[in-house]
């Protein structure tokens, strides 16, 4: 009598074991084999980490093992477990692999096909091909698109964690409970004593030192030091937290009516004002999209402003980049352009609040809309229109774990109504959704691809600005993940005319712009891709969104937002609207309270932290895909990435501003926090 050895493989997560019976089907191309028990209730089988193998005896040679079927039937009480992978040796010697690396939840079952990848013109038997199509009518009634927000992306149709489906749900809810982290963050960093002194200004700047933890050769103790400095407002632009604004001008807004005669003072060429911007020193960062946004009002004890500044910024001869000229609104008549020959403080509060600004539209706009809701669309289009057999889904899932689950997490405790954007952030209460919804109408697909973002603003050319590393650092994972994409398409898209031919590839890439985008007029998001360059191209857009830029303006936040006079998250004052009125007393009574700066920064050192047993981009420990070419792409892949980290490590050497936020071994895998 024929026997099969079956080895199955329980993940290493916190209750990832079972005690509950559980029973495997093997379904051949020349029969199936009887639903067999593998494992009765405490016989201490199926533990975490485990490797349990077991015969399976039938009456008849099965063929090629197409097909494992998996059942748990609960023992005592709901004993939810994590199967990473099954093994099927068969009678001859071979070996079948089977990734699964699902949870198996009450009385669930699973069935799963070997580990190669398939599209779906590849399916040749009705067996294979029902069991694709009942996969995704499944996951279609499982991950349900819905609208959190009016003008929003689309988001997950669930309202808690808890209601998340167990495979995309955290390890451990405890671990990113934004309030107890928070909470934590502020009793960590010896700020406690603060958190709830709503109302109570700092006594002067030297105060704020109080809730500033010192960590030697760091960025924010040398923000701490220099922020009042114009080169280092001018270098955030470059490469701190929100390096996605700065832009060549080529041409002043009439809005913004700034002559050379304001500015002759601050140029060193000898050229006018006209003529440093026809040869490319002169640069622009225009707040616009925070006109009109309501500031947040949940507090009646404390006003709080926003402003929408424009900035005009030069480069001089030793290539700083240093503001010469700010204007805190949109419109000239109300408001002066303040410039560095104005009084010391007309000139520290203009900068200030255009920090601010900085700070609103960096959270807002930049980090939680252009990363983690663009990647939760791309994830939840991936899960309902590609089954786990599919190439693409195989290569994405890396890129998308935890993402739902920590957007659900925000849209819960962070950026609810009443949430803990509130209690600190201008934009709380109703501004953030505001700013999201006008961000929208400027978000197209080509804005997320980095090269085409980094050309639009006209900021491009590594002569013109040599010391933009987040661009050159960029540019590199770029390439090297857009080559990695190619390798992994052209293992299984032979010809253009295999991806015009994928059903599935079609649906998912309709879904992110008809029902994620929503069919916005304004999003130009593709419906269809019809090439391998167009397909290889949209997914470094997904992979490049989830890692490396949601990298490059997260984990930064720390460095450059800790030291709260450089990054306010809101402004107790309005914006001054005549020179002359600025002093200490003035800016200090302008900046958060000492309850406000607690949770600011406790909120920026939660988020500036790396989640435990990080998996950083190019570390695949799961095994979704099995044939050796796409093995030999990833590993190319990770080499060529190491060298992009060693690189900007020798880069980095000696830097009082060292940047490594697009460093590849900083870059998560996905957005995840």
């Amino acid at each position: 009598m024929p026997s099969y050895t079956v080895t199955i493989a329980t993940g290493n997560q916190w209750f990832a074991g079972t005690d509950d019976y559980v029973y495997i089907t093997l379904v051949g191309t020349e029969g199936c084999s009887e639903r067999t028990l593998l494992d009765k209730p405490l016989y201490n089988d199926f533990e975490r980490g485990a490797v349990d193998s077991y015969e399976v005896r039938v009456g008849e040679n099965l063929g090629d093992i197409v097909l494992v079927k998996i059942e748990k039937k609960k023992y005592w009480m709901q004993d939810d477990w994590y199967c990473k992978y099954v093994t099927v040796k068969t009678p001859i010697g071979e070996h079948v692999e089977f990734p699964c690396f699902r949870w198996l939840v009450d009385d669930k079952e699973v069935v799963l096909r070997d580990g190669r990848a398939f599209l779906p013109q590849d399916d040749k038997t009705s067996l294979v091909k029902q069991h694709r199509q009942k996969e995704l009518d499944q996951r279609r009634k499982t991950y349900r698109w819905k609208e959190w927000q009016p003008g929003f992306p689309m988001s997950i149709d669930a309202s808690r964690h808890k209601d998340l489906p167990r495979d995309i749900q955290f390890d451990s809810e405890k671990g990113v409970d934004f309030i107890l982290n928070y909470s934590k963050a502020i009793e960590n960093l010896c700020v406690n004593r603060f958190m709830n002194m709503f109302q109570s200004s700092w006594n002067d700047f030297a105060d704020f030192e109080k809730i500033f933890v010192r960590i030697k050769n760091t960025i924010s103790e040398y923000v701490m030091e220099h922020w009042k400095e114009d080169f280092m407002f001018g270098y955030q632009f470059l490469n701190g937290c929100n390096p996605v604004l700065i832009s060549k001008c080529t041409k002043l807004p009439d809005k913004f009516p700034v002559t050379h005669e304001m500015v002759s003072v601050s140029l060193e060429r000898e050229l006018t004002l006209e003529d440093e911007m026809k040869a490319g020193n002169v640069y622009i960062v225009d707040y616009e999209m925070l006109e009109g946004i309501s500031p947040n009002c949940t507090d009646p004890s404390t006003l709080q402003y926003l402003a929408a500044p424009i900035c005009l910024l030069y480069k001089n001869a030793r290539n700083k980049v240093l503001p010469i000229a700010i204007q805190l609104g949109q419109n000239p008549d109300e408001n002066p352009i303040f410039l560095p020959t104005d009084g010391q403080y007309d000139w520290l509060l203009a900068k200030i609040w255009v920090r601010s600004a900085d700070f609103q539209h960096h959270q807002t706009v930049t980090h939680l809309l252009r990363t983690h809701l663009m990647t939760e669309v791309f994830g939840i289009a991936m899960f309902r229109q590609l089954p786990a057999v599919h190439p693409v889904f195989k290569l994405l899932i890396p890129h998308i774990r935890f993402t739902i689950a920590i957007n659900t997490k925000a849209r819960e405790q962070l950026i609810c109504e009443c949430g803990i954007f509130d209690k600190a952030n201008a934009t709380g209460g109703g501004g953030h959704v505001q700013l999201v919804q006008k961000a929208m109408k400027t978000l197209t697909f080509r804005s997320l691809c980095f090269p085409d973002m980094i050309k639009s603003r006209g900021v491009d050319s590594k002569d013109d600005l040599p010391t933009y590393f987040y661009r050159d650092d960029g540019y590199r994972v770029w390439e090297t993940t857009k080559n990695f994409v190619s390798d992994v398409v052209n293992i299984y898209y032979t010809s253009d005319e295999r991806v015009e031919g994928d059903e599935e590839i079609q649906a998912f890439v309709k879904d992110v712009c008809s029902f994620g985008m929503q069919d916005f007029d304004h999003c130009e998001f593709p419906k269809s891709v019809k090439s391998r360059d167009e397909l290889i191209e949209y997914l470094s857009v997904v992979i490049f969104t989830a890692s490396a830029q949601h990298a490059a303006v997260n984990f930064g936040q720390y460095d450059w937002c800790s030291w709260i006079p450089n990054a306010p998250s809101t402004m107790r004052k309005p914006p001054p609207q005549e020179k002359g009125v600025a002093d200490v007393t003035m800016i200090i009574e302008s900046l958060p309270d000492r309850g406000r700066s607690s949770w600011h920064l406790g909120a920026v050192w939660a988020l500036s932290q790396y989640q435990e047993n990080e998996l950083y981009l190019g570390m695949y420990p799961d095994e979704y895909f099995i044939e050796k070419p796409v093995k030999a792409a990833m590993e190319k892949f990770t080499k060529q990435l190491a060298e992009i980290s060693s690189s900007i490590k020798r880069r980095n050497e000696g830097k009082k501003l060292p940047y490594y936020n697009m460093s590849p071994d900083k870059i998560p895998n996905s957005v995840a926090v």
